[in-house]
C-alpha cells in the first residue's frame, strides 16, 4: 500500500507547512552548525588536556618506584582513558593514516621520550591502545575509549519548547493573516442585495483596509444598481395603470359583444400583471418596514380566521413560543401570497406552525395539490417563471407570487423553501431567524 503525500488544500494550512517546515530547516541547520562548532571545540580541548594528562601521568609513574605505581594508577584515570599496569589486551595494530586524533596526541605527549606502539581492540565498544615500557623496562598500557560528547539532560527540554514556540508562532501568523481572507469569504457568501449589508471592517493593515473598502464599494455599487431597476419597474408599472383605466372606461361604452368581454378580460389581466409587478418592486424594499414585537400565535390565528371568514377552506395547526421581533406587514404579505398559491391549486391550505431546537420559528403552509416538479422547486421563486405555460390568469398566474414572497422573507430576515409532500402536494416553509 502506497501513501501519497497531498498537497494540503486550504490556504491556512499551506501557510503553516511552508512557515513550519521552513522555520524547523532553518532552526535545525542553525542547530547542527552551533552543536557542530562545541562539538570541535570541546573535542579540542579534551585532545589538549589529553596530552597534558598523558605527559604528567606517564613521568609520574616513571619515577615512582614499581611498587607504588598500583596505587597511583587509579588516580590518573578519566571518562575515556585509563592507565593498566600490564601489556593489556591484544589488538590490530593501527595504520596511522587511519589513526584517531587522540593517538596524534598521545604520540605528541610522550613519542620523543618511548617508544610506542598502538593497537584497535574489537568489542561492543570499539577502542584503541597505546603501549610503551617504563625507564625501568616495565609495560605501560594507555587504555583510551573515546565517546561522543554526551548532551546536557537539559538541552532536550530547550528543544521542546524552542519547536512549542514554532508552533506558536507559526499558528499566529498563519491566523492572523488568513482572518481577514476568512472574513472576505464570509460576507460574499452571505452577499445578498435583497438583504442588509454586511459592512466590513475597513481596519487593519493597507491591504485588508483596501480589501474591505473595495467590497463595501461593490457592495453598495450592486445596491444602488438594483434598486435603480426595481425602481424603473415600479415606474413603468405604475404609469401603466393610467393608460389601462382609460382603455377600461372606453371599453365599458362599448356595445355589448363577445369583442368587447374579450378585451375587459385582456385588460382585467394587464391591470394585474402590472399591480404585481408594482408589488414585486416594493417587496425589495420591504426591509424599510420598522420591525416589531409581535404574539405570532395571535399573528396567525387573525390571518386564518380571515380567511374562514370568506368561506376559504384553512386550517392553523401547532403553536409556537409566542412572542418574535418581525416586520407584521412583509410576514402577512408572505403567509397571504403562499396561502393563496396553495388554495388556487389545492382549494385548501394547513399553516403549521412549529419552534425549532436552534430557537427559529418554522411556518409550513401544506397543500395537496398537483405539486412541482423537483428540478423546478428553485426556478418557481424567480420572477416570472411559471410551471404552466398557459398566460390564463385562473392557472398559470403572473409568475410573481412565490418571487414577492422570497423577496419579503429576505428582507425580514428569514428563508423560504419548497418541497414536494408524501402522497403529493407542495409543502412551502417560511423560517424566521429571529429567535423568539
Amino acid at each position: 500500500m502506497k501513501l501519497a503525500l497531498r498537497w494540503p488544500r486550504t490556504l491556512a494550512s499551506q501557510q503553516s507547512l511552508i512557515f513550519l517546515v521552513g522555520l524547523i530547516v532553518a532552526h535545525g541547520l542553525s542547530f547542527g552548525v552551533q552543536f557542530y562548532e562545541r562539538y570541535r571545540s570541546a573535542e579540542a580541548m579534551l585532545l589538549g588536556n589529553l596530552e597534558n594528562d598523558v605527559s604528567i601521568a606517564v613521568s609520574i609513574l616513571d619515577r615512582l618506584p614499581a611498587a607504588e605505581r598500583a596505587d597511583w594508577v587509579p588516580r590518573f584515570e578519566r571518562r575515556t582513558y585509563r592507565y593498566l599496569l600490564g601489556e593489556g589486551v591484544p589488538g590490530t595494530p593501527i595504520d596511522p593514516k587511519d589513526a584517531h586524533d587522540a593517538v596524534q596526541s598521545i604520540q605528541d605527549a610522550v613519542g620523543q621520550q618511548y617508544a610506542l606502539a598502538f593497537t584497535r581492540i574489537e568489542g561492543a565498544q570499539q577502542h584503541f591502545q597505546a603501549h610503551l615500557k617504563l625507564a625501568d623496562g616495565s609495560p605501560l598500557t594507555i587504555d583510551v575509549r573515546p565517546s561522543v560528547m554526551p548532551l546536557s539532560s537539559w538541552l532536550p527540554m530547550v528543544l521542546l519548547v524552542q519547536l512549542t514556540l514554532l508552533l506558536i508562532c507559526t499558528w499566529l501568523a498563519v491566523r492572523v493573516a488568513i482572518r481577514p481572507l476568512t472574513r472576505l469569504a464570509r460576507a460574499v457568501d452571505t452577499l445578498d442585495p435583497n438583504t442588509h449589508a454586511v459592512h466590513l471592517d475597513e481596519k487593519g493593515p493597507t491591504e485588508v483596509a483596501h480589501a474591505a473598502k473595495a467590497f463595501n464599494a461593490m457592495q453598495a455599487r450592486i445596491a444602488a444598481y438594483l434598486k435603480e431597476r426595481m425602481q424603473l419597474l415600479a415606474a413603468i408599472s405604475h404609469d401603466l395603470q393610467t393608460p389601462i383605466t382609460r382603455m377600461k372606461l372606453r371599453a365599458e361604452f362599448m356595445d355589448d359583444s363577445s369583442e368587447k368581454d374579450k378585451l375587459s378580460n385582456d385588460l382585467s389581466e394587464i391591470e394585474h400583471l402590472v399591480r404585481e409587478g408594482v408589488a414585486y418592486a416594493r417587496s425589495v424594499h420591504g426591509a424599510t418596514e420598522a420591525s416589531c414585537r409581535i404574539d405570532l400565535n395571535s399573528f396567525l390565528h387573525s390571518l386564518v380566521f380571515d380567511y374562514q371568514d370568506m368561506g376559504k377552506a384553512v386550517e392553523l395547526s401547532g403553536s409556537t413560543a409566542g412572542v418574535i421581533d418581525t416586520r407584521p406587514h412583509a410576514l402577512r404579505r408572505v403567509l397571504v401570497n403562499l396561502t393563496d398559491n396553495a388554495l388556487k391549486f389545492a382549494g385548501a391550505a394547513e399553516l403549521r406552525v412549529e419552534s425549532k431546537a436552534d430557537g427559529t420559528q418554522s411556518i409550513k403552509v401544506l397543500d395537496r395539490g398537483p405539486g412541482i416538479a423537483e428540478e423546478e422547486l428553485a426556478q418557481v421563486l424567480m420572477p416570472f417563471y411559471r410551471v404552466e405555460n398557459s398566460r390564463n390568469r385562473n392557472t398559470g398566474g403572473t409568475g410573481l407570487g412565490l418571487a414577492i414572497a422570497q423577496q419579503l422573507a429576505l428582507a425580514i430576515g428569514g428563508s423560504l423553501t419548497l418541497s414536494n409532500r408524501e402522497g403529493g402536494g407542495l409543502c412551502a416553509e417560511l423560517t424566521l431567524s429571529t429567535p423568539a
